[in-house]
C-alpha cells in the first residue's frame, strides 16, 4: 500500500453494522478493516448497496449502531461522539441542496458551527473560508436556491472546513453535480487537502474519480471488502478480485458484450 508507513489518522478494525431484527435483519457491513495514514486520501468504492456509505456514517458518528473498533487521531471512538470530535472530522454530503437549510443564508449556515463551538473572530473566519472555496463576499448573504449546484457544494465544503478539521469524510461529493462542474470541485478538494494537510476518506462508485483523488482504496461488495489496493495498481489495471475487474470494465463505458458476462458476487451465508 502506498502510504502504509505513515502515522494512521484513521483505523477501522472489524467494523460491523446490522440493521433490523429477525427476518428483516440486514448485515450491511461485515468485518471491514482499513487504516488511513495522515495526509492521504482513502477511497471506499462499490456499487449502490455495497455498504460504503454505511461505513462512512459509522465513521462520522451519524450512525451509532455499530460494533468493532474505530480510532481517529489515535483516540478510540465511542458510537456517540462528543463535540470535540466534530472539530477533528467533518463530512461533506452527496446532495448539496439537501444538506443546506433552504431558509438560511450562506452567512448563517457558516456562522452556526462557529457559534456551537464558540470560536472567536467569526467575521474573519467566514471571509477566509469563502475565499478558500472560490466564493467572494457577495455570496455571503445569498440563499441556497440562489446558487448553482457547484456553488452550493462549495458552501457545503466551506461549512465543513470552517472548524479547521484535520479530516474530511466525503460521501460521493460530486455525483449530484453536472459533469462540467465535477472536475472543478474535485480539483478544489485536492488543493484544499494540500494547503491544509488534510486526510480524506472518499466514498464513490466512480473509479475514475477514485483514481484521480486517492492514494489507496478498498473495494466493497455486499458489505464486505473484497480487495484493498493502491491506486497505482488500479491505474496499471492490476486488481486481483474479479469484482474489481468488473467495476473497471463498467467504468470504461457501456459494452453490451462485457455487461452480459458480469457475475453477481453475492456473499453466501
Amino acid at each position: 500500500m502506498s502510504g502504509e508507513t505513515g502515522r494512521a489518522m484513521i483505523e477501522v478494525d472489524k467494523l460491523n453494522v446490522i440493521f433490523g431484527l429477525g427476518a428483516d435483519r440486514v448485515h450491511a457491513v461485515r468485518d471491514v478493516s482499513f487504516r488511513v495514514p495522515e495526509g492521504t486520501t482513502f477511497g471506499l468504492v462499490g456499487e449502490s448497496g455495497s455498504g460504503k456509505s454505511t461505513v462512512l456514517r459509522a465513521l462520522s458518528g451519524l450512525n451509532p449502531d455499530w460494533s468493532g473498533r474505530v480510532a481517529v487521531a489515535g483516540q478510540a471512538q465511542k458510537p456517540r461522539r462528543d463535540k470535540a470530535f466534530y472539530k477533528l472530522a467533518q463530512m461533506v454530503f452527496q446532495d448539496p441542496y439537501g444538506s443546506l437549510h433552504p431558509r438560511h443564508t450562506v452567512d448563517r449556515i457558516l456562522m452556526e458551527p462557529l457559534a456551537i463551538h464558540r470560536l472567536e473572530d467569526p467575521e474573519r473566519r467566514i471571509e477566509r473560508v469563502l475565499g478558500e472555496v472560490g466564493l467572494g463576499p457577495d455570496f455571503r448573504f445569498r440563499y441556497p436556491h440562489q446558487l448553482s449546484g457547484g456553488q452550493r457544494q462549495r458552501v457545503a465544503i466551506a461549512r465543513a472546513l470552517i472548524l479547521e478539521p484535520r479530516i474530511l469524510l466525503l460521501d460521493e461529493p460530486t455525483s449530484a453535480l453536472d459533469v462540467s462542474v465535477q472536475a472543478e470541485v474535485l480539483n478544489l478538494l485536492q488543493r484544499l487537502k494540500q494547503e491544509r494537510g488534510l486526510t480524506f476518506v472518499l466514498v464513490s462508485h466512480n473509479l475514475s474519480v477514485v483514481a484521480h483523488m486517492c492514494d489507496d482504496l478498498a473495494v466493497m461488495n455486499h458489505g464486505v471488502v473484497v480487495e484493498e489496493l493502491a491506486v497505482a495498481q488500479l491505474k496499471r489495471r492490476e486488481p486481483q478480485h474479479p469484482y474489481t475487474r468488473q467495476l473497471m470494465v463498467a467504468s470504461l463505458g457501456y459494452d453490451r458484450a462485457a455487461v452480459d458476462r458480469f457475475e453477481d458476487f453475492a456473499r453466501e451465508g
